[in-house]
């Protein structure tokens, strides 16, 4: 798209990656991710919807997602927006501070002190030739998730139905359950390079598939989990599907290959949709990761 660009960096040795991105055209797919994600909006401003909520997130703000936050994203004018993102992952966030994992109760906020932490950060991590030591690196990332979980609070990431009944969560439930054993979602970290096997992407789904697995009419069951997620169950089985492909691309297999063992129609379906949720193609985040080829 003319005047939208995207710089994407990965780290080789902890789940960190970083983003820097100017998007006017740009209209980013309901999405969430399986890392906390930490941004500030340089110029401009970008509106999205998050938690059952409309945001926009100006110049000097932070942007702050739990993981598993559906959110989508789009300029807020003509003129678009810039704007630098961390994510973080999980697990390696609660070791980066020695406390449970937190929870950011906004996904937009006004605070100059963790705008420039964050800022200072990405450019530690993205620097020119990276000139900053692993242990600089590693010390700004500590600093900086101390000081963001300082502006949390509770334990938990929060998911899209915050006040769902227990029926509802059990049905939403058992519906996710069929919906990860049909993807042969393989846990985080694993990825297949040689020929297809447990990662293999091939399910397909009804809704009466739904609704037999969770034992309710098809209609209760896409609602309990919309309520519960905060995504439709095509778009999480969409999304286990991009996750997948996102891995394997950062264990360097071709985007070619990464496509048939993810479970998409073919290179073009998977490139169309990783860049709606990732702001960049497949070959450009493979590139990141450190072994480039064609897209």
């Amino acid at each position: 798209m003319a005047g939208d660009w995207a710089r994407y960096w990965r780290a080789g040795s902890v789940p960190v990656e970083a983003m820097h991105a100017h998007f006017s055209a740009h209209v980013y797919h309901r999405h969430s991710h399986e890392s906390y994600s930490f941004g500030v909006t340089e110029t401009g401003a970008q509106a999205f919807t998050c938690r059952h909520g409309r945001h926009v997130s100006g110049r000097g703000m932070v942007m702050a997602f739990n993981p598993d936050d559906p959110h989508d994203g789009h300029a807020a004018d003509r003129d678009g927006f810039t704007y630098r993102m961390v994510h973080i992952w999980p697990e390696f966030l609660a070791s980066l501070t020695g406390s449970p994992l937190p929870l950011f109760r906004s996904p937009v906020t006004e605070d100059p002190a963790v705008a420039a932490a964050i800022r200072r950060l990405h450019l530690v991590l993205t620097g020119p030739d990276h000139q900053a030591s692993a242990l600089e690196r590693y010390e700004r990332l500590t600093g900086t998730a101390r000081l963001l979980v300082r502006h949390a609070s509770g334990r938990e990431p929060a998911r899209g139905g915050a006040d769902c009944g227990g029926a509802d969560r059990r049905v939403a439930a058992r519906v996710r359950e069929l919906i990860r054993a049909s993807t042969g979602q393989a846990s985080a970290g694993q990825v297949s390079t040689g020929d297809p096997g447990p990662g293999l992407m091939t399910g397909e789904l009804t809704a009466d598939d739904l609704a037999a697995a969770a034992g309710c009419s098809r209609h209760a069951a896409y609602r309990a989990f919309t309520q519960v997620y905060g995504l439709a169950p095509s778009d999480y089985q969409r999304q286990l599907r991009v996750q997948a492909a996102r891995r394997l691309l950062g264990a360097g297999v071709a985007p070619a290959r990464v496509a048939a063992e993810a479970g998409f129609a073919d290179q073009a379906h998977l490139t169309r949709w990783f860049r709606r949720y990732y702001g960049v193609t497949p070959g450009a985040y493979r590139a990141a990761a450190g072994a480039p080829g064609p897209e």
